[in-house]
């Protein structure tokens, strides 16, 4: 098993990096080479592609021989270049391709508007006239610029959006079993978060502050809270401490804190009074009106070893099946068996709804459950857009957000 899986991640690494460098190559044609003649602009084109790919594919084994605070940064600059050089080859595609296309029309209607006895049937076809070369290369700054202002524009703007405060999405859920005197409880996810180089304490107090703004009942985190250690990031994570509600704070590991030390963030986080669902449950509410609440490890955890991984069965060992249950489960992949153990809500993420275009198509692709709110026998599955960001500091088309839950008798 270990072997498929290092057999697998090599195969996706090596075509990773064929596509990045072709990548990378088409990109220095279109915005160096043919643009201009001159030697020194082409070579600063070499050197800036290839520092560039570089960067995007190798800024992880730079932690082995930099500080970690530069590795971080550079790590920034290569996430960055990323989402930069996918929208520059979109739009040198669309623009390319709409340069071809009009050349195409202009090359029909010449023909169709020549006269038909013009010239002799045994006459030869006269040549296309020659493209000049100066109208060659205005023709090629004009895409180049052009891809270059597009890209600006998106990249800027989903880089607003990243660090802007998430969208409130707010849902009622009729849970079964649910009494009624915990008709319109209101639960805040929080998911996807990912603390780390970018975002710190700022971020999460300003999160914290809407959350609480929403007065919510009970509040649940599910996973991939961090990218780092407790001694890192313990302080922005710390923010956590402020969030209020009436029956406290939950969490559930995602994939990333496998990353980062399940074990460590579990103990840091249950000493700042967030309890850790570890295949398990509790009751919420009071003695005689109260639901379960269920947490899961993630979903891929046993892929990391160690005592922990994720076990449906374990977590409800012992809950009355008839009881109201709201599960928080990192990733959505689970819900089939969620709905067959009797949970009547389901609290997901992992997904980032894509995060960018085009990525979110992708995404709803390869997910039967990408992001929203879905329904299935009276079963209640949301998977967040998540609230942070992983990777490119970038959201188009799946802005963050913060969900607000009301669960309905």
């Amino acid at each position: 098993m270990a072997a498929a899986v290092l057999v697998r991640t090599l195969v996706f690494l090596v075509i990773l990096s064929v596509l990045s460098v072709l990548s990378h190559v088409y990109l220095y044609r279109r915005i160096f080479r043919d643009t201009s003649g001159h030697p020194g602009w082409r070579k600063a084109g070499v050197i800036a592609m290839a520092a560039l790919c570089l960067l995007m594919l190798g800024s992880r084994g730079l932690a082995f021989v930099l500080p970690e605070d530069l590795v971080f940064a550079l790590a920034t600059v290569g996430w960055t270049w990323m989402s930069v050089a996918i929208y520059l080859l979109l739009a040198l595609f669309v623009l390319g391709g709409a340069r071809s296309l009009a050349g195409l029309v202009r090359q029909r209607r010449a023909q169709a508007s020549a006269p038909a006895d013009s010239a002799p049937a045994s006459a030869p076809a006269p040549a296309p006239a020659p493209v000049s070369e100066e109208r060659r290369q205005f023709l090629a700054r004009a895409t180049a610029g052009g891809a270059l202002l597009v890209t600006g524009g998106m990249v800027g703007y989903g880089t607003w959006r990243a660090f802007h405060p998430p969208v409130i999405n707010r849902i009622s859920v009729r849970l079964p079993g649910l009494p009624k005197a915990l008709d319109g409880v209101t639960l805040v996810q929080v998911s996807d978060i990912h603390v780390g180089p970018l975002i710190q304490r700022r971020f999460m107090d300003a999160m914290v502050a809407q959350c609480n703004a929403l007065k919510p009942d009970l509040v649940c985190i599910t996973g991939d809270l961090v990218d780092g250690s407790v001694e890192d990031l313990g302080h922005a994570v710390g923010a956590l401490t402020n969030l209020r509600s009436r029956y406290g704070s939950y969490f559930v590991t995602g994939n990333h804190e496998y990353y980062s030390g399940d074990e460590e963030w579990t103990e840091a986080l249950e000493r700042m009074g967030i309890p850790v669902l570890r295949n398990r449950f509790l009751r919420i509410g009071e003695p005689n009106a109260s639901f379960d609440l269920v947490g899961v490890d993630d979903w891929s955890a046993g892929r990391f070893g160690g005592g922990q991984g994720y076990d449906l069965k374990k977590a409800v060992a012992g809950r009355d099946p008839d009881r109201a249950a709201v599960l928080l489960a990192h990733q959505p992949a689970n819900w089939k068996e969620a709905r067959e153990a009797g949970m009547g809500l389901q609290l997901s993420g992992h997904t980032h709804g894509g995060q960018f275009f085009p990525f979110n198509l992708a995404v709803s692709a390869i997910w039967d459950y990408a992001a929203g709110h879905f329904e299935e026998n009276g079963r209640h599955l949301y998977v967040s857009r998540g609230t942070g960001f992983w990777g490119p500091p970038v959201r188009i088309a799946a802005p963050p957000e913060i969900v607000q839950v009301t669960l309905l008798s």
